[in-house]
């Protein structure tokens, strides 16, 4: 099957030809690898320690330098860094990740991310700002084996720093305009000697918003979020170590979603907005796990519980019709017992110690709990006329009760057919059960409420199996080639439908499929000086689930509706053609078109096959340019020049097509000195002020992208 037409390669070359730099260049030095050579990269993500180039499959990796270097201070702003990843939130930090075309489009995401081996579990309870950051590593393509649930595009893994047997720490200062500041710090010591040890990181940032409220002349989404993590480790008995860790983030939005009524506002009229309903989001979210880790000479144990639990509420009600008319409004702030999602999760894990033997596996069983109490209100105000509403000043209450549990036993093994050829098998099965109770009412402010939907409850269970196979043979020392075939899927569940009594209250829609066919390379060249990342890859997804917001009702009805095929390219390319400089390129192709989609219409349901996927932009590219001369005479101190440039082609936001942004382009900068101890540098975001759309909801309202952004950052390590 061919991959590449005369079309696409135009295409690749256009975007060579604009782009200008890219991914991460692990340029790691220590006393055997020379300064003009790539080091190794060692990542888990399958779940044990291996060389980055030894994995048969696609797999990005950003070191803790690089963290720094990029100024990467939230998993959003990894797009474009990684081929073929797009990430974007209408406001509510909530972020809508998508990889090759797989996109997270319902609460259920697409893309499972990990913190410290924890699931966050949905768009609710996971944690997006990044502080005190070891590595990041993205997983492309779908990973169900060992990850079961919501890995259908893939996995971001973010691990923390590591114990430390001295006091280490840093306190670092981040400071911009639009009055962004943010402040981060870090500690780790040893408290008992080779037996406990304590880590704790803070994170307090803070933004004056970008957008004005022309309602009153207000700044409008002025933020601030303050995260808290710390860690304990103790190695209780030979081989053996137990781990707890607590992360605490409290997010304050005074003005969340941000949106003007219609793209071609949002681009005419940028950074403003007409609303008058202003509120404050409250978004506090609690995550703690507990480890316990054998390391044998033969085998290795490992056991992770973990708790999530995000309470988010507006204190006042939102605007629901983003205009300055008093028509529909947002209400849910109904106290502590609604409107918060827990989960609880366990996961053991048996595995062969990683000693060069021919065969090396690992089994474990994966289980989880959940509950999700709603409510929410749709207030109708003074205006209701004007949005369509026979009598103004009344709520709809929709109450929904939501909770699931589910179960999974997955292994997964890579033996030696020769010392060139290795082959990986794997296999995981889900049993998935979910359950659903919602009711709606109307209250008038007098009497109690008039009940126009009673209280119905369902229930739906699944199966799912998720397959892997790999192939890959070594060429040469530094050079490999692979073929895998890897099955993932998202979680089916049930959905409230309206307010209409004459329909049902709830539906049920199935889990969705995808099957990744991928093949690639991964090659040092020039006694290491460059490392090239190649694949190319062929998913098709089944029972696509695509979400419809129903208004006034305020409700997302999910249902599924059509068969998608997504193919492309893409490569990482990172080299150091001269001492202390460095060039990389990461790339990324996707040509994902529906083979079915059904949507209702007036006239009745209408196929819209041959539409592209929403939030998939054609082409993610970015080339990096970095220059690290030393300072002076100093062996220590050292300048750092650094400039990026990323290319993000043509997108859609809605299915039917006819919202969309245009490619774009966008530059960054960094200047400064730096050292393993201290940095002080000046840097820009988005120089050139492109104005583009970040999110569109498919009724039209639309959130930008940042604007130019510039500031100093001082950081101290010791």
């Amino acid at each position: 099957m061919s991959i590449l037409n005369t079309q696409m390669l135009a295409k690749l070359s256009l975007a060579a030809g604009i782009c200008l730099a890219s991914q991460i260049s692990f340029a790691q030095t220590n006393d055997t690898i020379p300064e003009t050579q790539l080091g190794e990269v060692m990542v888990t993500a399958q779940k044990e320690s291996e060389n980055l180039q030894k994995v048969p499959f696609s797999v990005s990796a950003i070191d803790d330098r690089k963290v720094e270097e990029m100024n990467l201070w939230q998993t959003k702003d990894l797009r474009g860094y990684i081929p073929n990843l797009y990430s974007s939130n209408p406001g509510d930090n909530r972020n809508v990740i998508s990889i090759r075309g797989i996109t997270t489009t319902s609460y259920e995401p697409a893309v499972a991310t990990y913190v410290d081996g924890v699931n966050q579990f949905g768009l609710d309870t996971y944690f997006f700002l990044l502080n005190d950051v070891e590595r990041i590593e993205v997983l492309r393509g779908p990973q169900g084996t060992l990850y079961g649930r919501n890995a259908m595009g893939g996995v971001m893994n973010v691990i923390t720093k590591p114990k430390s047997d001295e006091l280490t720490g840093f306190v670092r200062a981040d400071i911009g305009n639009y009055g962004f500041t943010r402040f981060a710090g870090g500690l780790k010591t040893m408290l008992l000697p080779k037996k406990l040890y304590m880590g704790v990181s803070v994170l307090s940032d803070k933004l004056d918003g970008y957008y004005t409220n022309l309602y009153d002349n207000s700044d409008f989404d002025s933020q601030k979020n303050f995260l808290i993590a710390g860690n304990i480790n103790y190695l209780f008995a030979k081989n053996w170590e137990a781990i707890l860790n607590v992360k605490s983030n409290a997010g304050r939005n005074n003005g969340p979603f941000s949106l003007a009524p219609d793209p071609g506002s949002a681009i005419e009229n940028p950074y403003e907005v007409n609303q008058n309903a202003i509120t404050q989001m409250v978004d506090n979210s609690q995550n703690v796990s507990f480890v316990l880790k054998n390391s044998g000479p033969r085998f290795n144990f490992s056991s992770q519980t973990s708790y999530q639990n995000n309470y988010r509420y507006y204190k006042t009600p939102i605007d629901g019709d983003f205009s300055p008319i008093d028509g529909v409004s947002i209400v849910n702030n109904y106290g502590s017992d609604w409107n918060t999602v827990s989960v609880w999760t366990q996961e053991f894990r048996l595995a062969s110690a990683n000693t060069g033997q021919k065969l090396n596996w690992q089994v474990g069983f994966f289980g989880f709990n959940s509950d999700a109490p709603t409510r929410q209100g749709v207030y109708f105000g003074d205006d209701a006329e004007l949005i369509g509403s026979p009598i103004p000043n009344f709520t709809m209450l929709n109450t929904n009760v939501a909770s699931g549990y589910g179960l999974a036993f997955f292994g997964q093994a890579t033996y030696s057919l020769t010392e060139k050829f290795n082959l990986t098998a794997g296999l995981r099965s889900d049993y998935e059960s979910k359950k659903l109770t919602v009711g709606q009412e109307l209250d008038f402010g007098q009497g109690d409420p008039m009940v126009t939907q009673p209280d119905t409850t369902g229930n739906v269970s699944y199966n799912a199996i998720s397959p892997k196979l790999a192939l890959a043979y070594q060429l040469a020392a530094s050079n490999e080639i692979y073929g895998s075939y890897s099955r993932g899927f998202r979680p089916g569940g049930l959905t409230q439908i309206g307010s209409d009594p004459s329909n049902p209250p709830l539906f049920g829609y199935d889990p969705e499929f995808s099957n990744n066919f991928e093949i690639g390379s991964k090659n040092y060249f020039f006694n290491r000086r460059m490392r090239v990342n190649v694949s190319a890859f062929i998913t098709t997804i089944s029972d696509v689930q695509v979400p419809g917001l129903i208004l006034p009702d305020a409700i997302v009805v999910t249902q599924n509706a059509g068969d998608l095929t997504s193919t492309g390219v893409e490569w990482e390319i990172n080299t150091i053609p001269a001492r202390n400089v460095s060039l990389d390129w990461s790339f990324g192709y996707t040509h994902a078109t529906f083979d079915k989609l059904m949507l209702p219409s007036e006239s009745g349901e209408v196929d819209y096959a041959g539409n592209r996927q929403i939030f998939t932009p054609e082409l993610t590219s970015m080339i990096a340019a970095q220059w690290t001369p030393q300072f002076f005479s100093s062996k220590d101190l050292t300048w750092i020049a650094r400039g990026e440039w990323l290319y993000f082609g043509e997108q859609f936001f809605n299915l039917e097509n006819t919202i969309s942004q245009n490619a774009y382009q966008i530059a960054n900068a960094k200047f400064g000195v730096v050292s393993d101890a201290v940095e002080l540098t000046f840097w820009a975001k988005n120089i050139f002020n492109e104005t583009y759309i970040d999110y569109a909801y498919s009724f039209g309202p639309a959130h930008l992208g940042n604007p130019a952004t510039f500031g100093m950052t001082a950081m101290y390590k010791f």
